[in-house]
């Protein structure tokens, strides 16, 4: 119960100040501040009562001011929304009260070291302003501290008695660790979870070995060759009339439904989407990571793909697929350093898309190369020789189905 509670509070604390429009590094610095300046006020509140009760009561007045002050002043940033002004008054704030503070109540020993509360100003700005700001800000602490230790001689002694002056060295320093920490523990939380979300959008465009080896700046260009891979290229039939005649938006949701069913498939079989272009579908089987079972995981899928349009309307239309594949070697690598792409090159793409563009609508058509892996695991129908530009007359055949004695081994048994 208490959990929901504290959980329901810090939710409705995090939302002062807050716009939908904001970036995400500016939302966290309105939380972070938020952190900074409600977490402090509560205990200025406390400590001013206690030195207000210990006779100091000039001084006490310092921290239970700072209490009402931070609380409009986040009552007035939740009405503005300027974080701006809101950081530097919290940041002058928490620099300068601690320090008067100190001052009344005699220097550094006899306010058992209250100005440590003032380096909550410089730490702060480190995670909620600029590096250069930040600098300023610590420049402004060190030069309070130089000013209090020359002043120490002509300050008056303190009012506080030596055992309660004991605790509050405690208290104090204790309390601006603590409160330091659970700054520090939640930026690093915050930065984790967009680093988790980057990552993994990161994965949605490349596979995770090709990410792994972008993040390493001295990697160099990222090329590699495959000496055995299949290639898929599906393409709807009769796509440009169909295009003409439906608004751009009913248009790229036809597409989306389409390729988020073929993503689910490529999943179902852990091969790699490479792209898609208009709409054309490219899938590889293979890349990067090598795989013996390349060619018969690559027809299923591509038998999935056909029984899933044939099954299915998507977005109320029917639709027919030409689906085209080859087998062999080929060089896969990322090309570009801005919007780049996970890509493959060689004769075996190229053929794999004239068996495509080649093809029969409906039909799922291979390559010799492709014939003789998946020949006694899938029935196929040879249908003679096509003329392919640049490669001359070739042997093609039709997928049918899946023999009824063939087993296909899981795509995780392929893996080991």
């Amino acid at each position: 119960m208490r959990t929901g509670i504290a959980a329901r509070a810090l939710g409705l604390a995090s939302r002062i100040g807050s716009d939908p429009r904001d970036a995400h590094d500016i939302a966290l610095q309105k939380r972070l501040v938020l952190v900074l300046t409600l977490m402090p006020a509560p205990a200025g509140l406390l400590w001013g009562i206690a030195y207000i009760i210990a006779g100091a009561t000039l001084p006490g007045l310092i921290p239970t001011v700072y209490f009402f002050i931070a609380l409009a002043n986040t009552a007035a940033f939740a009405v503005t929304r300027n974080l701006a002004l809101y950081r530097f008054s919290q940041l002058l704030l928490i620099l300068l009260l601690p320090w008067l503070l100190g001052l009344g109540l005699g220097g550094f020993r006899d306010s058992s070291a209250v100005m440590v509360w003032s380096a909550l100003c410089p730490l702060g700005a480190l995670l909620l302003d600029s590096r250069r700001n930040a600098f300023y800000w610590l420049l402004a602490f060190v030069g309070l501290l130089g000013a209090t230790a020359l002043m120490q001689p002509w300050l008056p002694a303190g009012p506080l008695q030596p055992s309660f002056a004991l605790w509050l060295f405690v208290l104090n320093i204790g309390a601006v660790i603590s409160i330091a920490f659970v700054l520090l523990a939640y930026f690093v939380g915050q930065r984790d979870y967009f680093e988790q979300r980057a990552e993994a959008l990161l994965l949605n465009i490349l596979p995770k070995e090709i990410s792994e080896a972008l993040k390493d700046d001295d990697h160099g260009t990222i090329a590699n060759h495959h000496d055995a891979a299949s290639i898929l290229f599906a393409d709807v039939v009769e796509f440009t009339p169909m295009a003409a005649t439906m608004s751009p938006l009913e248009l790229v949701n036809l597409l989306n439904e389409v390729f988020q069913c073929f993503d689910a498939l490529t999943e179902k079989y852990r091969l790699e989407k490479i792209k898609t272009i208009g709409d054309c579908y490219m899938v590889a089987a293979g890349v990067p990571r090598p795989r013996a079972d390349h060619a018969t995981a690559i027809v299923g899928l591509a038998l999935d793909m056909q029984a899933a349009v044939a099954a299915n309307p998507f977005c109320g239309r029917r639709l027919r697929f030409r689906i085209g594949v080859n087998s062999g070697p080929v060089v896969a690598g990322v090309i570009g350093r801005k919007k780049f792409i996970y890509d493959l090159w060689g004769d075996a793409v190229n053929l794999a898309s004239r068996m495509e563009s080649h093809g029969s609508a409906g039909a799922i058509q291979i390559t010799r190369e492709t014939y003789r892996l998946v020949k006694d695991e899938f029935v196929c129908e040879p249908k003679g020789v096509v003329r392919v530009k640049g490669a001359g007359e070739l042997e093609v055949w039709h997928v049918l189905s899946r023999r009824q004695t063939a087993a296909i081994a899981p795509p995780e048994a392929a893996l080991r």
